[in-house]
């Protein structure tokens, strides 16, 4: 588990944040750069106010851009740049069930994935050796890429009944990839005993301002899908099936995908008891 940043305090007003002058039309608030540093108060305002429609007659490229930063858009199509990220690493080893340690499995997935996608793609490791790299720094070095993705790679563990894929998401720019890997996803696996495609508000989800996704690629501690993790054939069809879901992605957006509706919450800390990738 990895220990994120100390929360820092927000400056006292929205209306006094300063966020590289995206302003708000109809309320006076900014946005910017400092926009992880805002409190749960803060955010429950800025939400309000949305909910109310302050923000609905807002046009221009200001607006555009505060909702381009909070991912309430359609998916990336296009983009060249892929980040990915092999969960834990150095001293976080992640989870450690029937011999094998998240950690390594993650980044051997990881480097299989680049292989696939070199031909196409730009690709960048956040890590591309054992070690640790801290969640909101992983955040601050996504969010200086530019027109890129990111995917968190990971391995799960819980009950010696779960099994399968899992893929997680947040911003409504992520949906569609993160529908795509699921799906080639569940087409590798044989277990489906898990929660699947999942929204759910973690660091590597939430605060990045780019699409991002964290996959969950097997359960460690279900035996028989442990014994297959440990094979490597089996290791390069999960890379496989995820880099066939970045290229239909990069090839054709969301397609005729419906969205989930944008979200205002705010951004995922240590102190979330679910935010532990």
């Amino acid at each position: 588990m990895m220990q994120g940043a100390r929360a820092e305090k927000s400056s006292p007003t929205l209306q006094r944040l300063s966020i590289d002058g995206w302003n708000t039309c109809a309320s006076g608030m900014v946005l910017s750069n400092q926009w992880l540093m805002w409190t749960r108060r803060d955010w429950l305002r800025f939400s309000l106010l949305s909910g109310a429609g302050a923000l609905a007659s807002c046009s221009g490229p200001a607006f555009r851009s505060q909702n381009d930063l909070l991912g309430h858009r359609p998916g990336p199509k296009g983009f060249r740049t892929v980040i990915l990220d092999a969960g834990h690493g150095g001293r976080d080893t992640g989870a450690v069930r029937n011999g094998i340690r998240e950690k390594d499995v993650a980044l051997d997935v990881a480097r299989r994935l680049k292989d696939k996608l070199d031909a196409g793609f730009r690709v960048r490791m956040m890590r591309d050796g054992d070690s640790f790299v801290d969640l909101d720094e992983r955040v601050r070095r996504a969010d200086r890429s530019g027109n890129a993705i990111l995917i968190s790679i990971h391995f799960n563990s819980g009950s010696r009944r779960l099994a399968g894929a899992e893929t997680f998401y947040w911003r409504v720019d992520s949906y569609g990839l993160a529908r795509r890997i699921q799906q080639n996803l569940s087409a590798v696996t044989p277990y489906r005993n898990s929660a699947g495609l999942t929204r759910r508000r973690l660091r590597l989800t939430r605060n990045p301002t780019i699409p991002c996704v964290l996959v969950e690629c097997g359960y460690l501690s279900h035996s028989r899908e442990a014994a297959l993790i440990r094979q490597a054939g089996y290791r390069d069809q999960l890379a496989e099936a995820m880099a066939n879901a970045i290229r239909a992605q990069a090839r054709d957006g969301d397609g005729a995908v419906t969205l989930p509706p944008a979200r205002w919450d705010p951004p995922s800390s240590s102190a979330d008891a679910r935010d532990r990738w």
